[in-house]
Order: C-alpha cells, then structure tokens, then sequence
C-alpha cells in the first residue's frame, strides 16, 4: 500500500482537474472572479515536488515488511513472529521472520508438509520497483504541460487576449483620452499583455511615472474597463476596482507621488470616471466607498497605499469641500 503522501497528492491532482474544468468549461464570471495563475502556480508546485521526488527514488515508501495474510496461510504464523531481521542488500531488502520452537519440542503442525523439512525462516524479497520513478517523472511532466497547455488555450480565446487589434486600440485610445482629462494633460494607457511592469509577479495592477506620459495596465483591468466602456456589463467590485486603478495612474501622471494621497484622489475622480464610462452615478459612488473601505482593510504589506485621516468628507484632501457626497 502507498504511504500518505501519494494519497493526498491524488486527491490534491484530481481537485485541481476538476477546478480547471470548472474554470474552462464555466460561465465567464467565474473565470473574471478567479484568476488561473495562482492555481497554475500551485500545481506547477505540486508536479516539481512528485518530479523531485521520483528523480531522487524516495517517492514510494519502504514496503510493509511484516508477514502478510498470504504468508501466514502458507507458514503457518499464528501470531507475530518473536523476532523480525530485516537484511538490506545491493540489489533487494528482504524480512526473515523467526518464529520459535514448540515448547514440547513436537514439530509445529501448522507448518505444511511439503515445507516440514525446510529451515523456519520465511524468505520474503521486496524489490523495489525500478520504472515507477520514470512513470511517475513523465506522468508529472505531462500534468505540467496539461495545464499550461489549459492557461494558453482559455488566455487567447477569453479576456484581453481574445479581442482583435483594433477593438483594442479604440479601448486603449478612449482609456488614454479618460486619463488625460484627470491629468490635465495629453497621456497614454497601454496594456502590458507581456506583464514585463505590471501583473501578479510585480504586485501591481498599474504602473506610472510620476509627471509622465505614460501608464501601463494589466490586461485583466483593461478587459474590465472594455466591458464598462464598451459593452455595458460590470463585474461588481472588479469593475471598480478597474476605474479605480486607471483614476489612480491618472493622478500619479499628473505628478502626485504619495500612494496613500493618489489613492484618495483616484477614488474621488472614479465617481465622475465611471459615470463616463458608463456607470450610474449612484453604482459609481458606491463602487468607490467600497474600494475605499477595502483600503482600510488592507494589511500591512500594502501601508504605503492606506489612505491618510485627511482623505474624508470635508478633510484636507477633498477635492469638493462644499459637497456632502464622499466620495
């Protein structure tokens, strides 16, 4: 029988299957809720540590070397054996199990007769199998190249990937025109879609210089902002989430450094941005007091983008002091 870690990596493999399935064959929320790289990530982790394991030959357990059922019915054990040797060899690890003589000296009528004039050691080999680290090594590499195969096909048929190059340079133009009005000046929004700036490794969804002319997106907030401007569907908070990371960029364009000061802008200018982009101005408010008290839910990795006590109704960073709306 395998030990427990080839139990759970079954169970952790077949789960991972099915979530990508789900994922493939699913509705298109789902896809927009759940990011597939984490869960790529984990089973890339997953298949290296099997890999590992099978290229270094520890990935099956010893074998039990206790006498089975098998060799009690053909020995004669009635019990456990007094005494277990366990003999390694170059080739094989093998038990000898000894069991005692009869007190009375009598011959033990539990041994069969054909097997009477033997020795009493049960010989018992256990070679290892030598494919079952290659099986398990290619078995792995194809799992991996499953699953990358998976992220490739649904990436260019779905999202950002799977519009043509004109829709995406409208996209990409109106994005820039929005940003420039909260610049007050001309700039650019691009898309990184080679995530050399921006994406899950860089922990950014966007990127700007300070002052610049230029703010790169990941293609995840670009598709959200599409679907706002351009198809009229929202996705609940990462539609505002998406206003809020280009209002954000906008303001770093326009030469405010501080994160925490940027972020209490861009959060104010999203109401107006989102009504722009096809919003309600009631769903655009609220979107935004949402990403504001997710801001304060932040832990302490991201301290830098807390906003400050001034960002309130009325405080020193209210870009309208005489409304009563905040933001």
């Amino acid at each position: 029988m395998r030990g427990g870690s080839a139990s759970w990596g079954t169970w952790v493999r077949i789960a991972l299957v099915v979530f990508v399935l789900a994922w493939i064959l699913g509705p298109s929320e789902v896809r927009d809720a759940i990011p597939i790289l984490p869960m790529f990530l984990v089973a890339l982790g997953l298949e290296l540590h099997f890999l590992v394991g099978a290229l270094r030959g520890d990935a099956r357990r010893a074998p039990d070397r206790r006498p089975q059922e098998i060799d009690r019915a053909r020995y004669g054990f009635e019990r456990e054996p007094d005494e277990i040797v366990v003999v390694e060899g170059p080739a094989e690890d093998v038990w000898l199990a000894v069991s005692e003589e009869p007190e009375d000296g009598e011959p033990d009528d539990s041994v069969p007769e054909d097997e009477a004039g033997e020795d009493e050691l049960a010989l018992e080999p256990a070679p290892p199998s030598r494919l079952a680290p290659v099986r398990r090594f290619l078995l792995g590499l194809g799992v991996i190249a499953a699953f990358a195969f998976a992220i490739w096909l649904v990436d260019s048929r779905t999202g950002w990937s799977a519009l043509d190059g004109d829709t995406k340079a409208k996209a990409v133009a109106r994005f820039s025109d929005e940003a420039s009005r909260i610049a007050e000046k001309p700039v650019s929004i691009r898309c990184d879609e080679s995530r050399d700036y921006v994406g899950a490794v860089q922990h950014a969804d966007g990127v700007a210089v300070v002052g610049g002319d230029l703010a790169l997106l990941t293609p995840e907030i670009c598709h959200d902002l599409y679907r706002l401007a351009f198809e009229g569907e929202t996705t609940g908070a990462r539609t505002g989430r998406a206003v809020a990371v280009l209002a954000h960029e906008a303001w770093h364009l326009r030469g405010e450094r501080e994160e925490g000061t940027t972020e209490c802008y861009a959060l104010q200018s999203g109401v107006e941005l989102g009504v722009r982009l096809g919003l309600s101005e009631g769903t655009a408010r609220r979107l935004m007091r949402q990403q504001l008290t997710e801001n304060a839910l932040r832990g302490a990795g991201s301290l830098e983008y807390r906003v400050p006590r001034e960002c309130g109704d009325g405080g020193a960073l209210d870009l309208d002091p005489g409304g009563s709306d905040f933001p």
